[in-house]
């Protein structure tokens, strides 16, 4: 019995995305469709970038067309990535050279959201995406030193915008580098979000995928400059188990409800320590209680993330894990973290204001 392009597309049908969620069909993922005598060929472009698991993907497409299709003897399957800008609130126009931005936020300071930042954007690279990281935090920046850049300073090809400072294989760029490190920056609000735009703005990223925006905590000025201001694509919020880190989470998932920006999900930080003695596991802060948030509000759990020494140490020697050991089991949690994160995106309208055509009206002559 001959295999037709309708068969295969049906047997494709089938299978779903473990990280949308949805079928690569109906996601428009089938590219290049060709039934020969007893072969099919086709390319798979995922909206996300996910380097580590293609093969893991193949198995399952393979898998499906055997054994809805006994008669094919050869596949060819090519995977790709393509990320797109992303839709974003109305008024808000895209930024140049960065097709996505990711919030980053906590309503409570010391739950580990730099470090959830860092890796985050690590692991986005990691799997093939370009990626840049935008220091927000401007009273207290801590990514140069997290990154092991503390003392460089931004060049400036011409004199009006920065170019970014580049740190396993990131673009970043931070008020940290701009000052002393003993500087305190005594601002006022107006001054603080000012620095932000500039930061932003004034910064010459260069064909970003992902922008990573690592937020201070709170809900302040700095916060809502960047939803308001900036094409957030979403936000993704980092809590711990405990109730009162929860109570200001949960805050700052509101405020980026309140202006339309989507949250991606929650990362739950410290969740557990896994003695490295004796391998008793204990729920130091609680345990439950960013599961619980996300079946409250309806949003995805990104996933959980130990207390572990080497986290700390890792940051703090300017080499996070996922830059530390890529291959290591809390790099594949971020990783895991990364492709939720990215898959959400991919989920998301697409932004397709760059193929509008623009229109400019003149005064006809007479």
């Amino acid at each position: 019995m001959s295999v037709t392009p309708q068969d295969v597309t049906a047997a494709l049908g089938t299978v779903i995305d473990p990280y949308t969620g949805k079928d690569f069909v109906s996601m428009r993922c089938i590219r290049n469709l060709v039934v020969g005598e007893g072969s099919v060929s086709f390319a798979l472009e995922l909206g996300y970038p996910a380097r580590g698991q293609h093969e893991a993907i193949r198995h399952l497409l393979v898998e499906a067309l055997t054994n809805a299709l006994p008669g094919v003897g050869r596949l060819d399957i090519d995977l790709s990535s393509k990320i797109m800008p992303h839709v974003v609130r109305n008024g808000v126009k895209l930024m140049p050279g960065v097709k996505n931005v990711i919030a980053v936020a906590s309503g409570k300071g010391g739950v580990g959201k730099s470090t959830t930042a860092v890796n985050l954007a690590l692991a986005l690279a990691a799997e093939g995406a370009r990626v840049g990281l935008l220091d927000a935090d401007i009273y207290g920046p801590s990514l140069p030193q997290m990154l092991g850049v503390s003392g460089q300073h931004p060049d400036s090809i011409d004199g009006k915008v920065m170019e970014p400072v580049v740190a396993h294989g990131l673009q970043m760029n931070s008020i940290g580098l701009l000052v002393d490190v003993d500087t305190p920056m005594v601002w006022r609000g107006p001054m603080a979000t000012q620095a932000l735009n500039q930061l932003l703005r004034e910064t010459r990223w260069q064909e970003l995928d992902y922008m990573v925006v690592d937020l201070p905590p709170g809900t302040g000025d700095i916060q809502l400059t960047l939803a308001q201001n900036v094409p957030v694509t979403g936000a993704v919020i980092v809590t711990t188990p405990q109730d009162i880190a929860l109570i200001d989470a949960r805050k700052g998932l509101k405020m980026f409800e309140k202006v339309n920006v989507p949250i991606l999900g929650v990362v739950e930080n410290m969740s557990i320590h896994i003695c490295p003695r004796c391998g008793h596991e204990e729920h130091i802060f609680g345990t439950g209680g960013g599961q619980k948030m996300c079946a409250d509000y309806g949003i995805a759990f990104l996933g959980a993330l130990p207390l572990d020494l080497d986290i700390r140490q890792e940051t703090d020697s300017g080499k996070p894990t996922v830059a530390a050991h890529p291959t290591g089991r809390i790099a594949a949690i971020y990783r895991e973290i990364a492709l939720r994160t990215a898959a959400a995106i991919a989920c998301q309208p697409r932004d397709m204001s760059h193929k509008f055509p623009v229109i400019v009206v003149q005064n006809a002559p007479g």
